[in-house]
């Protein structure tokens, strides 16, 4: 009889899931990052260019827009590493980019709300109120 070779095994990332032990050691410095990163970028990114504007309402919004625009970004790219963990089965990984995705994500809704509330149009009198 003759001795045949087995095909080598193909190994996907899928088909079985990532060590915990290399997992939690990707997932930790990146949750660190990221959030370190989202700190910041408030601080440095929107708060000092706020801070040197003295009051140029102009400048305060191109910075609060710049602003949402990084955190809008940094939403995506978090969203798309935890897709990618989460095609390796790294569930460590994948719960820490989408813990931060929470919290950019509730960031940017919450400062968007600030600026609807902030520019909307003063309200005009209406013809039925008593104070016009």
């Amino acid at each position: 009889m003759a001795d045949t070779l087995s095909a080598p095994e193909r190994r996907r990332p899928w088909s079985r899931r990532t060590r915990p032990g290399v997992d939690l050691a990707l997932a930790i410095p990146l949750l660190l990052a990221e959030t370190a990163w989202l700190a910041l970028d408030w601080i440095y990114g929107f708060g000092l260019e706020a801070w040197a504007a003295q009051g140029d309402q102009a400048r305060i919004d191109s910075a609060a827009f710049a602003h949402m625009e990084r955190l809008r970004m940094l939403l995506i790219v978090v969203l798309l590493l935890a897709v990618l963990a989460g095609i390796f089965r790294a569930r460590w990984t994948v719960v820490a980019h989408l813990l931060v995705a929470l919290l950019a994500g509730g960031i940017l809704v919450a400062e968007r709300q600030e600026w609807d509330n902030s520019h909307t149009a003063s309200p005009t009198c209406i013809r039925y109120s008593a104070n016009c």
